[in-house]
């Protein structure tokens, strides 16, 4: 444990590598996720002359040259096209803390009454805009869909009839798994070979977003594009997952784009109007507005979209923004109600259709009191299966990752299969079941006579030859005797399985849809398993629907969104109370066993997100001494221009104390006396100034500023330090920090306890946090990396405290050392304002 806490350069780098397994490795005591770190999060690089390397590294001992990162070659670049996924894959943190440096201010302070007013109305005309194109989104999600499966089921439908009379189902059976996993295909290529990131539900990345992690790709152009089209294709394939979980990445990304109104995929697309509005702290609002405008699409539930984006995403939040937000759900509920209308009525405006997933009308299904005991035990039951759901997918996620890793061709395949398997046993249960039921019964369309007399049509192929959408509104509002008990339990059982292993395939696909209808089918059987309760009638249907939202909430680990979004996609306020209660019960059953299945593929990324509070044993008993990185990658208020580019060079970290020294002699390449804390500067804005030329020739020296359009225009492809070339000119002139710092950032005393530190991060997104003495002298960082492990190491710090290191300090010129210093101790000049 000594050895997490004295990594070198690990001070305050909000970059998270899988890679560097070579180094330290940081193994959780639950023995899933492991997090390592290495010299790439920023482990000091001291270059001498033409030699650096990493003071304690194997490196350092071979004095070997630093070699900057090579672009890969044109093999690299194919092989990570049609084969492999890079395994690096690096989690940046977000600025979600508005800086005050001298180049923001200037302008907030020239503006007026009247900038403030259009700036809100632009705020108010965006949510519209992001609204609508949310709405179309999912309308064209569901005419694609709709449409596909309708051509497919009755191409499908047609043939198995004349088979039966004809002895050739083999061929009807051979065309159903070509048609499956032919569309499956086109989804897994997509996902594969355009944009990984698209594959899943996207809400696991989305709620990363939020929370202050840089997901690559995660709001792109090309991501939405392979997500709408790839889900419309594995929906129509038969997989078993959903389309509306999808919407909620899909919303996420349409804000992301219209906010900032330019894309980098488009070059000609590029708003000035809307500058003011390219920052990470901005843009996170929208993709909050975004990512419940996709609830509120895919359920018709805006008010469950707003708690949505409250309940699993932003941990900052504002009265202002909770009205835009309803605002933004509400166009987008509206505009998708309209659409869908015309689509599936014929009636223009008729407002029949306010989602994508509507379960019908419950009035005819009262409950009484007498009931409320089944309900609980059916929350209980649904934590159970959650639990198990969640675990038995972890296991099938490991296994992934261990035998087919980020090989595409072995992923592409793998999705084929799966989709050839979910046909095979739907066509299997067909066979097994020979339930029949006359035509009166059925509620849904893509009735199948299969084996069964005239006038009739099979139970079971009305499960499983259908849309997922359709099974759950027909076990909703299904005649109580439409399904036996061993089409239930065979149905259930199954489709369980094949929802557990699906969720994880590359392909966009949602979990929402397959849950409900998991949940559904064993909330109606255990609605027929106690029709002897003496409540009076048992109803099944209504059984159906708690069972439904138990299972997901038993999955998700969701409460107060998901209450609401069920009550608005039922219509029907009555049932707020036995939702609510199985909703709760599934929590605390499931949370006694693990973690809902989005935090577990969070934690198997070892994505860094913070939770919602500390762990309670230790958030009052450990403090900022205890946690924080003392050795501090520090700069002047002038550098040269060379120490600077060899600092970044050499380090990852994403900003860095300015600070005054007092007079004081280096030892073993640090400074070990204590500095004045000046304020902060981003990584990219040393960048950008270097990338410029903003340079000065002598120190404090006369030289152009940079302008927030100029920052606003890089924003959010900011300029890598690779990108950077220096003359050989410039590398003795200075860099003055002077209007880039951020003169008031957060600062805790090194006695503040976890909770603090913990909210501090929480509420306002902090990336990284400077820990001071009383003399405003600067004697650590703590950053999200130090949070996000303390769930699994906290408990070890109290019981293990390890030896308090001094604070030491690496300036710039510690990078580049001229020819002729020596190892020893030397005094350095003293550096003032």
């Amino acid at each position: 444990l000594k050895n997490v806490f004295s990594v070198s350069g690990c001070c305050f780098s909000s970059v998270f590598p899988r890679s560097s397994i070579d180094r330290v490795s940081l193994h959780f005591t639950r023995g899933v996720a492991r997090m390592s770190y290495g010299s790439v999060n920023g482990t000091a690089m001291r270059k001498r002359g033409a030699n650096a390397s990493t003071p304690g590294s194997p490196d350092s001992e071979n004095n070997q040259p630093f070699v900057p990162p090579q672009r890969p070659g044109i093999w690299e670049k194919l092989r990570r096209i049609f084969f492999t996924q890079p395994t690096d894959v690096v989690y940046e943190g977000l600025d979600y803390e508005e800086t005050e440096c001298e180049i923001e201010m200037q302008p907030k302070r020239l503006r007026g009454r009247t900038d403030a007013i259009a700036k809100g109305i632009w705020r108010w005309v965006l949510m519209f805009v992001i609204g609508v194109l949310t709405a179309v989104v999912g309308f064209l999600v569901d005419f694609g869909v709709v449409h596909l499966s309708n051509a497919k089921f009755s191409l499908l439908g047609t043939s198995i009839n004349d088979c039966v009379q004809n002895d050739c189902l083999v061929w009807s059976y051979l065309k159903w798994v070509l048609l499956d996993v032919g569309l499956v295909t086109v989804a897994a290529v997509m996902v594969n070979f355009m944009e990984p990131i698209a594959a899943g539900s996207g809400i696991p990345e989305v709620k990363c977003y939020l929370n202050g992690i840089k997901m690559p790709h995660v709001v792109r152009l090309s991501t939405l594009l392979t997500k709408v089209s790839g889900v419309i294709f594995s929906v129509s394939g038969g997989l078993t997952i959903g389309k509306e979980g999808p919407m909620i990445h899909s919303g996420a990304v349409v804000a992301a784009g219209v906010s900032q109104g330019k894309s980098t995929s488009i070059p000609f697309l590029n708003t000035g109007f809307l500058q003011t509005f390219r920052n990470d702290v901005e843009k996170r609002d929208f993709v909050s507005a975004g990512a419940a405008a996709g609830v509120a699409a895919a359920f018709g539930a805006p008010i469950g979209g707003v708690l949505f984006s409250l309940e699993e995403g932003s941990s900052f939040w504002s009265q202002p923004l909770t009205w835009r937000i309803f605002f933004c759900s509400m166009t987008s509920s509206f505009t998708l109600n309209i659409l869908l209308s015309g689509l599936r009525e014929g009636v223009w405006g008729e407002l029949s259709n306010p989602g994508l997933l509507n379960f019908g009308r419950f009035d005819n299904m009262p409950y009484s009191l007498d009931e409320l005991p089944l309900f609980v035990l059916l929350g209980v039951l649904g934590g159970l299966l959650g639990a198990l759901f969640n675990h038995i997918n972890l296991k099938l996620t490991h296994f992934r990752s261990k035998f087919l890793g980020a090989n595409k061709i072995a992923r592409l395949v793998e999705a084929m299969l799966i989709a050839a398997l979910t046909t095979s046993v739907a066509f299997t249960l067909m066979f097994a079941v020979d339930e029949c039921l006359p035509y009166d019964e059925q509620p849904e369309s893509n009735p199948l006579q299969f084996l069964c007399p005239d006038h009739q049509f099979s139970s079971m192929a009305s499960l499983v030859f259908n849309t997922p959408e359709a099974c759950i509104k027909s076990l909703f509002h299904a005649s109580a005797d439409a399904y036996s008990v061993p089409v239930l339990i065979t149905f259930f059982l199954c489709y369980f399985v094949l929802a557990c292993i699906t969720y994880g395939v590359t392909v966009p696909s949602g979990l929402f849809v397959p849950c409900l209808l998991c949940g559904a089918a064993f909330g109606r059987l255990f609605g027929i398993a106690f029709a002897w309760y003496p409540a009076g009638d048992v109803e099944p249907g209504k059984y159906a629907l708690i069972g439904a939202a138990a299972f997901l909430g038993g999955v998700v680990r969701m409460t107060i969104s998901l209450t609401v979004i069920i009550i608005e996609a039922t219509g029907n306020v009555t049932y707020g109370l036995p939702i609510m209660l199985s909703l709760i019960l599934a929590k605390w059953v499931g949370d006694s066993f693990n973690e809902g299945l989005y935090d577990m593929h969070i934690e198997f990324k070892h994505i860094p997100l913070l939770h919602w509070e500390p762990p309670s044993a230790v958030k009052w008993k450990l403090q900022a001494h205890q946690l924080m990185q003392r050795e501090i990658h520090c700069i002047n208020l002038d550098n040269k221009v060379s120490e600077i580019y060899a600092m970044l060079n050499s380090t990852k970290h994403s900003a860095f104390p300015v600070v005054l020294m007092q007079r004081t002699r280096r030892r073993k390449h640090a400074y070990d006396q204590p500095a004045t804390l000046c304020g902060m500067v981003l990584r990219t804005q040393l960048i950008m100034i270097l990338k410029n030329r903003a340079f000065a020739d002598t120190p404090g020296g006369e030289c152009r500023n940079l302008t927030v359009t100029e920052f606003r225009e890089a924003y959010p492809r900011w300029p890598t330090i690779q990108d950077v070339t220096v003359d050989e000119a410039d590398m003795n002139r200075y860099v003055n920090v002077r209007h880039y710092i951020n003169p008031s950032p957060f600062v805790l005393y090194e006695i503040s306890s976890l909770n603090k530190i913990f909210s501090l991060f929480r509420t306002m997104g902090l990336r990284h946090l400077p820990i001071i003495n009383y003399s405003n002298q600067i004697v650590g960082i703590v950053t999200r990396k130090d949070l996000a492990k303390i769930h699994d190491i906290g408990d070890d710090i109290v019981a293990n405290p390890t030896e308090i290191r001094p604070t030491t300090y690496l300036l710039p010129q510690n990078f580049v050392t001229e020819e002729g210093d020596e190892e020893g101790d030397e005094e350095d000049e003293q550096f003032s304002m």
